[in-house]
């Protein structure tokens, strides 16, 4: 076992996965966690984090850098991890005069950690501190231009100043097998493993009768199959269409899952709507919709007698919530962050909260789910009520639903629905003018999303073809009367969030 130690960074639990790609079974632990807690483990990695070593209540742990130290074991600093361990250990950190952020190029040194790559890594920073003079045995084995000391060893405690663990770190898989390699771990983890452990975990979780919110998306579709595997007809799905749906979800839920479950669907629009009347913040928005959907399971659930919620959360909705240690809350999910504090459930059963999109989708493979429900994109619980800059109304829905269609339908006819992560359409507030049929209109403005990413968790805006971003605005334009301009957004996640609101 390999032990992720969180120190509240964003991408904690994409260390723990890149760790299982690599076949190494892998847990995460509070920065707090106790030395011999994490005793049976066979090597340990340090996570990043928002904090400085120098504010007062930031996440530290002395007694679990000593023992690391002492015993040798195995260890892997990343970001916050590299100075925590530069500080702790004698160090100087400091306030960098220039910020990196984004990709920079490092110079790296002949180390096994380096093993099989060239002397000039480009490798993915977000910091502000670095480590100006290395503690007493330490020796640098990498730098960039901004940071002189961007990677550091002692014996087999290694750090560096990037994450290794997203992919924008061009070789970081590569450098995160050398450190299993350097800690001589055993390679023998499998997805497999996980959905027949997860099978007899739910088994022995829920005992009664369960209810879960069915959408039609990937991840409430793969936890839908992964319950029902695991306790058949006590499963009932709610499917309940808000009126902030995707076109044709609802009859696309019916086909692939009547017979399939025992499935209940709820027309619910006017409930929804009444709610998010003048309600323009997308906070507000989250929040109410998270309760609604709540106070519907409870009443379908009383009607069978279930005292089980299960969702289809994965890790990003909790990671963006605020849920792990030490981490700050990007957004509310409707799933997690927007739970409503009162709940008629007494258990919450969440199959998938640790995975990522990626390895939500292989379980749904090894489960036998279609291609068609496993491939497509993203979709946001809360529907297109996040999609919609301002009031949720049936002029601003059925805008932004026409647009959300159009550019799902160009990504199709160009060959690159399956090839980018997530492309979708955003209703702006703001209107701006223009000219149709030679008169002046005062119109509104439609932004055109499409992400690459792997995770969820980093993404990169696609560079698309000027000509199928040109018959989508034609398309929008002329399709959707009151629309006047189309954007497209060419920021990256971070600094933006893939969806709007």
């Amino acid at each position: 076992m390999l032990a992720v130690i969180d120190f509240g960074s964003q991408y904690t639990h994409l260390i723990a996965r890149r760790i299982r790609q690599l076949h190494v079974y892998s847990e995460i632990f509070p920065a707090s966690v106790s030395a011999d807690t994490v005793r049976g483990a066979e090597a340990v990695i340090l996570s990043g984090g928002p904090s400085s070593v120098y504010r007062e209540n930031a996440p530290r742990n002395e007694e679990l850098l000593d023992w690391l130290y002492t015993e040798n074991i195995p260890t892997l600093g990343i970001c916050y991890g590299l100075q925590l361990l530069a500080h702790h250990f004698g160090g100087r950190v400091v306030r960098g005069e220039q910020r990196e952020y984004g990709t920079a190029e490092a110079t790296v040194d002949d180390d096994p950690f380096f093993e099989g790559l060239e002397r000039r890594q480009n490798v993915w920073m977000s910091h502000g501190d670095h480590v100006e003079t290395l503690p007493p045995q330490f020796e640098k084995i990498a730098s960039t231009e901004n940071c002189p000391h961007a990677g550091i060893r002692h014996k087999r405690m290694y750090a560096v100043q990037w994450h290794p663990e997203v992919h924008h770190t061009e070789h970081g898989m590569e450098m995160l097998s050398n450190f299993l390699d350097i800690s001589n771990v055993k390679r023998d983890w499998f997805m497999g493993d996980y959905v027949n452990r997860s099978i007899q975990h739910l088994r022995e979780e829920i005992s009664g009768n369960a209810v879960i919110g069915l959408s039609g998306g990937v991840d409430s579709s793969v936890a839908a199959a992964l319950v029902s595997e695991a306790i058949g007809n006590r499963l009932t799905a709610v499917f309940v269409d808000h009126g902030l749906l995707r076109e044709g979800e609802s009859d696309h839920v019916q086909k692939y899952f009547a017979g399939k479950v025992n499935l209940k669907m709820i027309s619910a629009k006017d409930r929804f709507f009444s709610k998010l009347e003048g309600v323009y913040d997308p906070e507000k928005k989250r929040k109410i919709i998270g309760e609604e959907f709540i106070r519907i399971f409870e009443e379908e659930a009383e009607k069978i007698g279930a005292d089980t919620l299960v969702q289809g959360t994965i890790y990003p909705d909790r990671i963006e919530s605020g849920v792990t240690q030490n981490a700050d809350v990007i957004k509310s999910h409707h799933n997690v962050g927007a739970l409503p504090e009162m709940m008629q459930f007494s258990t919450i059963v969440e199959p998938l909260k640790d995975l990522y999109k990626d390895e939500v989708r292989e379980v749904g493979k090894t489960l036998g789910l279609p291609e068609e429900i496993l491939k497509k994109h993203p979709f946001p619980g809360p529907g297109l009520a996040v999609r919609v800059l301002g009031e949720v109304n049936d002029t601003t829905i059925d805008m932004c639903r026409k647009a959300c269609r159009i550019v799902e339908e160009e990504l199709q006819k160009s060959g690159l629905y399956e090839k980018v992560w997530q492309g979708f359409a955003i209703l702006f507030q703001d209107r701006v003018v223009g000219v149709v049929g030679d008169e002046r209109k005062l119109g509104r403005v439609v932004g055109i999303r499409i992400v690459q990413s792997l995770d969820a968790m980093t993404a990169n805006f696609v560079k698309m073809d000027w000509d199928i971003l040109g018959k989508m605005s034609t398309r929008i334009t002329n399709e959707i009367s009151d629309v006047v301009s189309v954007v497209y957004f060419v920021s990256h996640k971070p600094p933006q969030t893939i969806e709007a609101l």
